[in-house]
């Protein structure tokens, strides 16, 4: 997920408006529990990309269209806050795993649009989480209590409240993966870490030293989660027992890179809700965050041997502002003493993000030597006459091969990864 789109407009700053709903007579009335708990909040940005007709499709032709009206039943029913909250965790796991189902080849298709694809776990949650916004309860529902139900759905739909490793027996491996993101230059995109992480999840790798369990989450492409610290909470009760993690991301094409190196700066580029963020990376404690973080990966090994069809790259790559000097540089072998970071290897953006997160938070809680870092994918690209958004269909064979031959590699380079671990 670097900055690789310069041809694209950067969009203004998006947001939520809330709509003021006044219920009952002009005359001044006591507000009854219902009009207390009434949704006041339009569909987030998002939300309402929804509607569109390459979203539709894709829900419809994965039979995941089905499950936002028996979620609004399920809402409708509930009668208090707790049988809410069951409801929403409910749901919301249940989509990650028929997602992580469909992935890997059990239980039915429900519709002809490929198995791997990543797409209708995007669109189905963004249409739960649009009948929550909506929802106008039987009873009290206060602010903070609907932003904990939207919590619990992102958290749950995301896999990461599933989280299971079986003994010390087993060598244990966390990978995540992201939303599809530029939707408004293509709405039809899909995200191949995205898609390899359902391919990954609950899988178990052989070695030498006998089997790994991967484990795997996704998080959404938005500057205001990050921020939030949606990063540390799904990984830092993870990290001291893995052997293994590597964040993942689409980043450029044809090719794989290990990000050697990741940088304390946001370049600004919109998010999904189309918000635009520039500034140092915010993180707890900033008075002794560094500038830099770097990959404990074996990233020589990874480059060196053969996964698949694409080349695997050890990008040392990063932008700096030198010490002493104000205009920023390209170093191609990495930052120099005291510089101050512009882009890491993996750019500005966040999948850099997710990089420096992770691997501050592992050398803050002590695990310096756990390999870990960040792994770029190549483009998701269509197949040749199938590239303009307003014309194009969402899928053809060319994609299809596409996605399946980067999830493979993926595969393989976790594999190589966990292989190389004592």
């Amino acid at each position: 997920m670097t900055h690789q789109f310069p041809a694209i407009t950067r969009l203004g700053l998006g947001g939520v408006a809330l709509l003021l709903v006044l219920a009952g007579s002009a005359l001044p009335a006591v507000a009854s529990p219902a009009d207390a708990a009434r949704s006041t909040a339009q569909p987030t940005v998002e939300e309402q990309r929804l509607d569109r007709a390459a979203p539709q499709e894709i829900l419809r032709r994965s039979g995941f269209d089905a499950l936002a009206p028996r979620f609004a039943h399920a809402l409708e029913g509930a009668r208090g806050y707790a049988q809410a909250e069951r409801a929403v965790n409910r749901h919301a796991s249940a989509l990650w795993q028929r997602a992580v189902d469909r992935a890997q080849g059990r239980g039915p298709a429900a519709g002809d649009l490929s198995r791997g694809d990543d797409r209708p776990l995007y669109w189905a949650r963004l249409a739960l989480s649009r009948e929550l916004r909506a929802w106008t309860p039987r009873f009290g529902l206060d602010d903070r209590q609907r932003k904990a139900l939207h919590t619990a759905l992102e958290t749950s739909s995301r896999g990461q409240a599933d989280i299971r490793y079986p003994g010390r027996q087993m060598k244990r491996v966390l990978v995540t993966g992201f939303d599809p993101f530029t939707l408004d230059r293509d709405v039809r995109i899909g995200n191949p870490s995205g898609a390899s992480v359902l391919a990954l999840d609950g899988t178990l790798v052989r070695t030498a030293e006998g089997p790994a369990r991967i484990e795997a989450v996704v998080f959404p492409v938005r500057w205001t989660d990050f921020a939030e610290g949606t990063v540390e909470r799904a990984l830092a009760r993870h990290l001291p027992y893995v052997d293994v993690f590597t964040t993942i991301s689409q980043g450029r094409q044809g090719r794989f890179d290990v990000e050697r190196t990741n940088g304390a700066w946001r370049g600004g580029f919109p998010d999904n809700e189309n918000l635009a963020r520039t500034g140092t990376v915010p993180v707890t404690d900033p008075a002794s965050q560094p500038q830099w973080t770097s990959t404990t990966l074996p990233y020589r090994l990874l480059t060196e041997a053969d996964t698949g069809r694409f080349p695997v790259y050890d990008n040392t790559e990063v932008t700096e502002i030198p010490a002493g000097a104000t205009q920023p540089v390209t170093r191609p072998e990495g930052p120099t003493p005291g510089s101050t970071a512009r882009a890491g290897g993996g750019g500005d953006y966040l999948s850099n993000e997710i990089a420096y997160r992770a691997t501050l938070l592992r050398d803050r809680m002590g695990l310096s030597k756990l390999p870990g870092g960040h792994l770029h994918t190549p483009v998701l690209q269509f197949g040749a006459g199938n590239e303009s958004p307003a014309t194009g269909e969402v899928t053809d064979p060319g994609f299809e091969r596409n996605r399946s031959d980067i999830v493979r590699q993926v595969r393989e380079l976790v594999r190589t990864a966990v292989r190389a671990t004592r």
